[in-house]
């Protein structure tokens, strides 16, 4: 079916509010709007739908989460009557319409009989994970666009383990997709209706206890926050979403006194009309809570994002100005004092083993090793995250202690598999206090440990490709690079040349190939002479080729020095 066969099917539907059906014949004459949003359906992927909330089969709104579910629902059927009867946990977020897609999930479960756990608000990614686990569901969904600009929402799937969908799963859901009308094809029963006959149940406060629970255990040194309680000032921002609740609780459950939430982005608000963007990465969304934090005279600021998966932090530098510091930097300080909080108090595991994925600093592999813990790579994603662990402990006797991603995102414990901002928060604002205990600011904390481990720099580009010409130009890109392997970068030599895809790693000074662990993915890595990295992937969720640049050795001046001209070379790759 052509595209313009497909908005005339979507037009003449009788599922269609007249609401839908005008914007649709607002687009008449506009036959690029249209391919934009017929050419295709969004693909469903082990990251779910992400997409921009318009009506069509390329965008996220209420049809295309039913048909999704329809899907979802079919598969988890194909499990076997036992399998479909633990039933599915549901979780929503701050955005415009989640709510209402998230109803519209439960209700289309329901009607294929399988039962639904739903909770009665908005609450935080990780504990859809935590509920999936706590209850013994087979499945999750999650109506989320996790940090993504307000016109975007998606739809994360987990399976039983609380972790994101494994691919053979997702490649499952998209099968039965292509098979089901999105129209004709879904069972649906009315919201109160499956509520009235218990095929719906409602999750409220006791989950999120029980989930706090498990935050609090994880706690090393909540006695010296209260030791320092009265001096000790953290400024928080929830940027409009999830986090709201169940942060500032976890952080004055652990002792902290002066907590100063940030008020106009403690509303929740799907617009985000504080923010251009909602997303921690971008230190510019920070401006309302740096003026509480100076007004306050705060030691350190947190930020999470709108499903409260990720963490950002800012802090005082020599001259006492708050800045950024990066998802890098705030891992290597995390990881560093984690190992020395766990051993302090007598928690760590025998046979540790922490987790980063393949565009994360190296300086968290150096930091490990150094302290007696084993460092694995994974692909980008907590779902690979989480199967590198259960794999782990079900078949070693390693125990994965701490998991991180550059984006601000990090996992531990064992009663999540997603990343989780909430123990996140907590953990970060334990070690801001420890540090503070000492004298010291995270920024002279990150200071000492470049002269500890020697120096880094990082830094991620985003090279934004938008609409169905922007699909082709990643593509296109990919291939070229794929056909002319690069063997020297801005004046850099590669020695070695990853591809992700066949799993093939090429050494370019004596042309060795050897086999990766890591396979099938779309990424591309050179390493130079040194060990420093550049690294290429399209993004998984947005419209754009990221582009990680790892570069270590030298002086911190060096450093920089060569990720800004590495940084120039890549911005030429969009033109």
């Amino acid at each position: 079916m052509s595209y313009q066969e497909e908005y005339q099917k979507w037009l003449a539907s009788p599922a269609l509010s007249e609401e839908e059906k005008a914007e649709l014949r607002s687009i008449a004459d506009d036959p690029k709007e249209i391919e934009e949003r017929f050419y295709g359906p969004l693909e469903f992927g082990t990251a779910g739908l992400r997409g921009t909330m318009h009506v069509g089969l390329h965008n996220m709104n209420v049809h295309v989460i039913k048909w999704a579910t329809q899907a979802f629902a079919e598969v988890i059927l194909n499990e076997g009557p036992e399998a479909a009867a633990k039933g599915v946990a549901v979780d929503f977020d701050c955005r415009n319409h989640s709510e209402e897609f998230a109803h519209a999930a439960a209700e289309v479960l329901a009607a294929n009989g399988i039962p639904v756990r739903i909770f009665d608000a908005l609450r935080p990614t990780p504990e859809v994970s935590f509920a999936v686990r706590e209850y013994g569901c087979i499945a999750g969904i999650n109506v989320t666009a996790s940090h993504n600009p307000a016109a975007y929402n998606g739809y994360k799937v987990y399976w039983e383990d609380g972790a994101q969908l494994p691919p053979q799963h997702a490649d499952m859901v998209a099968r039965k997709m292509s098979e089901i009308d999105i129209f004709d094809g879904i069972k649906e029963v009315p919201f109160d209706e499956a509520v009235k006959a218990g095929k719906i149940t409602i999750m409220s406060t006791e989950t999120d206890e029980k989930f706090l629970a498990n935050v609090m255990a994880m706690s090393n040194d909540s006695a010296l926050v209260k030791k320092i309680r009265n001096t000790f000032k953290v400024v928080y921002t929830p940027f409009h979403g999830c986090g709201y609740k169940l942060i500032p609780e976890a952080l004055r459950r652990d002792g902290v006194k002066n907590l100063f939430c940030e008020p106009r982005q403690m509303v929740i608000d799907g617009d985000f009309p504080t923010v251009e963007s909602p997303n921690p990465e971008n230190p510019e969304g920070f401006y309302l809570a740096v003026d509480l934090a100076n007004q306050v005279g705060a030691d350190f600021i947190l930020g999470s994002d709108p499903d409260s998966d990720r963490v950002g932090v800012m802090v005082k530098d020599d001259e006492g100005k708050f800045i950024p510091i990066t998802g890098n930097q705030t891992g290597s300080l995390f990881l560093d004092y984690y190992i020395g909080a766990l051993k302090r108090n007598g928690k760590m595991p025998a046979n540790p083993v922490a987790l980063k994925s393949i565009v994360s600093t190296d300086m968290t592999r150096k930091i490990a090793e150094a302290n007696g813990v084993k460092m694995y790579d994974t692909f980008t994603g907590f779902k690979f995250m989480a199967e590198k662990k259960n794999i782990l402990e079900a078949a070693t006797d390693e125990h994965v202690i701490w998991s991180f991603e550059e984006s601000y995102g990090y996992m531990v414990g064992d009663y999540v598999r997603d990343k989780d901002a909430v123990t996140a928060c907590l953990l970060l604002t334990e070690m801001a206090a420890w540090y503070a205990d000492q004298g010291m600011t995270l920024y002279q904390a990150l200071k000492a440990l470049y002269a500890k481990y020697g120096n880094y720099a990082e830094k991620t580009l985003n090279l934004v490709m938008p609409g169905l010409d922007g699909l082709e130009k990643m593509a296109n890109l990919m291939k070229k690079l794929r056909e002319e392997p690069l063997k020297e970068i801005a004046g850099e030599k590669v020695a070695v040349y990853k591809d992700y895809k066949p799993g093939i790693a090429k050494n370019l000074v004596d042309g060795t190939e050897t086999k990766m662990e890591l396979v099938d993915s779309n990424v591309l890595e050179y390493v130079f002479e040194d060990g420093s990295k550049l690294i290429v992937r399209p993004s998984g969720t947005e419209p754009k080729i990221k582009v990680y640049i790892l570069i270590h050795g030298g002086t911190m001046e060096e450093c920089k020095a060569r990720v800004e001209k590495l940084a120039a070379w890549a911005e030429e790759l969009k033109k």
